[in-house]
């Protein structure tokens, strides 16, 4: 018990956290509304991590047509609208997590990303799973450092 109360200390002082920093949750009007008990993103400590997106048009709630492509396009437009609310961008992401329910549509996927993405480029996972919310194509989740110049 000591070595684990021990090893959460050192966390917290490694990550820059104290107990009781304050967490905040962020919506945007310009991404899809969480349907479930989570938040689209939680700023902490100067870094957003951000809920997975799909493919989902926020007007409409509904997912887009296209196939991949389509899809990969409209979650990162997704992902963008809830890091402009957190103060940030895509810009400032340094992770990215991305699930395919189809690992033969990565070449699609990483065209399109590599298009919204500038050097340095986030370090990134990719996996297939086996089935996503709503029979999406892709969810990709992603997490930031909030830019202090804006």
């Amino acid at each position: 018990m000591k070595q684990l109360l021990i090893l959460v200390t050192t966390l917290f002082l490694f990550s820059g956290l104290s107990v009781g920093q304050t967490k905040r949750a962020v919506e945007s009007p310009d991404a899809p509304k969480a349907i479930g008990p989570y938040s689209q993103a939680i700023v902490v400590n100067g870094f957003v991590f951000a809920a997975g997106q799909v493919g989902t048009d926020p007007k409409t709630g509904t997912l887009v047509e296209g196939g991949i492509e389509a899809q990969t396009e409209q979650t990162l437009k997704n992902i963008e609208a809830v890091l402009k609310a957190s103060g940030s961008s895509l810009a400032d992401v340094v992770k990215a997590t991305v699930f395919l329910a189809d690992m033969n549509d990565f070449a699609k996927m990483n065209e399109i990303y590599a298009k919204r993405f500038a050097k340095p480029f986030p370090a990134r996972s990719t996996v297939q799973v086996a089935r996503l919310p709503r029979d999406a194509k892709i969810e990709i989740e992603v997490i930031a450092c909030q830019n202090r110049e804006r």
